[in-house]
């Protein structure tokens, strides 16, 4: 599913005031336990590749926070190819707190402007902040309009990370001094969408916080004087925490670090629903992370049984010895190998992809396009003159699709495609930070028309992608696969149904908007 692009992925890492010891803490000692930023970041890589940064803490020197980030992979960032030159940025951003991010841009542009974290510099220390979030506010917009309509304020990025800044800004301003549990209660009661944050500032206080309705994920762990925190539980794992020592945050709910200690707080009111991402768990998050209890692997090998349990139902597909289940690279895989194993059939990687093919951004449909001839080879000696059941998560703009189907046709020598997508259809946007803001440029919507989906409408996208047939999951499958009741889950994208109010509003626009009545993305809205 390359054609689908999450916002970002963040890290945090402390080492507290204690007696304690851990083993995980480098070398180097604890004033440099940044050092273990950019390994974190390469583990959450795959939450973006656009661009890495991060923001280090440190008593002893001049600059308490200091700040370093560029456009992107996190081995081009800090340098990790020259020993020598990523030695010498190590030593330079050397601290005893620190966050990191890394980026992919469904808001603002291909800039080291909106690379994060972002800092916001001030006289007094407890004002002086650095921070990175993952996910995207829906009422962005209006929040923007406010801001620029309550006197002379100016923005300089078309970005909702710096809107969370002047509104973390604003009630950290005056003398009153709120602490950052109450900045946190009055942001959340004007912010509709997703925000898993981190947070650090001069006077060496860190805030881990995810949103009421935990959206986006984040996992934290903390052995001895040591803590860290991280979009995905991979990356704590390969840090050295013990599995039993990572945990969730809970929605709603803030870690907060400083001079007093260690200690985690609800922020948002009681009652409010979860609604976590489903997507996490079929394509976005390693296949090695565990969030919120529910391993990423072993949902996708569910889906998996699921479209093998369909495909048992609909008999479509002649299973004989020319019969093999294809995954496309990498995500697919588990759920294709699962697939294969109950059906009683191979699972091949007719698909090679290029890992090296550079990085993948937002481009147009013949951008798109060559990047998909680029990025997969099909294999010849696999795919010659075999039925081939081609499993992908997703089918979002469908360009992608369509390049493999034709290279597996023509390069391949297939003699049948049928495609077996491990997801319902993507009939609606998201604005919770994936990059999909109109329906227009959605594959599914153009067939289904708000109908049900039926055997007939499959059939007319098979043939508009050039496959002998083409099968989704239904939507009751995504929640037995990840094991979460629907309505701990956000499925607005397969559903139209969204969590949040603004989310709502934002849809309705964006079906007022179909055949390009309105602007390029939905998000940016006001009203």
């Amino acid at each position: 599913m390359s054609e689908l692009f999450h916002e970002c992925g963040v890290a945090a890492i402390y080492h507290l005031d204690s007696a304690e010891p851990s083993p995980l803490c480098p070398e180097q000692g604890p004033d440099e336990v940044t050092r273990l930023l950019p390994r974190m970041l390469l583990d959450i890589q795959n939450r973006g590749q656009l661009a890495a940064g991060i923001s280090t803490y440190q008593p002893q020197r001049e600059q308490l926070l200091s700040t370093y980030k560029e456009l992107g992979t996190v081995s081009e960032v800090f340098r990790l190819s020259h020993r020598g030159k990523a030695e010498a940025l190590m030593r330079e951003t050397a601290g005893r707190a620190g966050i990191g991010h890394v980026r992919y841009a469904t808001c603002g542009c291909d800039d080291r402007n909106y690379a994060q974290p972002f800092e916001r510099h001030h006289l007094q220390r407890h004002k002086w902040f650095s921070f990175g979030f993952n996910g995207q506010l829906a009422n962005y917009g209006k929040l923007k309009a406010e801001l620029l309509a309550q006197g002379d304020y100016h923005l300089s990025r078309d970005s909702d990370t710096e809107i969370i800044m002047h509104e973390i800004s604003r009630e950290l301003s005056g003398n009153e001094n709120p602490g950052w549990l109450e900045v946190l209660r009055r942001i959340s009661r004007r912010f509709d969408g997703a925000y898993s944050l981190a947070l650090i500032n001069a006077a060496g206080e860190m805030v881990v916080a995810r949103d009421p309705l935990g959206i986006k994920p984040m996992c934290w762990a903390k052995e001895g004087a040591l803590f860290a925190a991280a979009s995905e539980s991979v990356a704590l794992l390969n840090l050295g925490f013990d599995e039993k020592q990572i945990r969730s945050l809970e929605p709603g709910h803030a870690i907060l670090i400083g001079p007093d200690g260690f200690r985690i707080e609800r922020f948002a009111d009681e009652g409010e629903r979860r609604a976590h991402c489903f997507f996490e768990w079929i394509y976005f998050a390693n296949v090695a992370s565990t969030l919120d209890d529910r391993s990423v692997y072993l949902s996708r090998t569910r889906l998996g049984a699921e479209l093998a349990e369909a495909e048992r139902k609909d008999g479509i597909v002649t299973i004989d010895q020319d019969t093999i289940v294809v995954p496309v690279p990498d995500t697919s895989k588990a759920a294709a190998d699962s697939m294969a194993y109950e059906l009683g059939v191979p699972s091949r990687e007719g698909l090679i992809r290029n890992r090296y093919s550079g990085r993948t951004f937002i481009e147009g449909g013949s951008g798109r396009r060559k990047k998909a001839e680029t990025k997969y080879t099909p294999l010849r000696e696999v795919l010659q003159g075999k039925r081939v059941i081609l499993v992908e998560d997703s089918i979002v703009r469908s360009t992608t699709m369509k390049v493999l189907i034709d290279r597996i046709y023509e390069r391949g020598g297939a003699k049948e495609i049928h495609v077996r997508v491990a997801c319902p259809p993507i009939v609606a946007p998201c604005f919770y930070g994936i990059d999909m803001s109109t329906i227009d440029e959605l594959f599914a919507p153009r067939f289904m028309d708000g109908n049900e989906l039926t055997t007939a409408i499959q059939d007319r996208m098979a043939s508009e992608l050039g496959c002998d047939s083409l099968r989704y999951l239904p939507v009751e499958a995504i929640a037995r696969s990840v094991g979460f009741p629907p309505a701990d889950l956000c499925q607005a994208c397969i559903t139209g149904e969204y969590p949040t109010p603004y989310g709502q509003h934002l849809y309705q626009i964006a079906k007022g908007n179909i055949g390009g009545r309105g602007g390029n993305r939905t998000y940016e809205a006001v009203g």
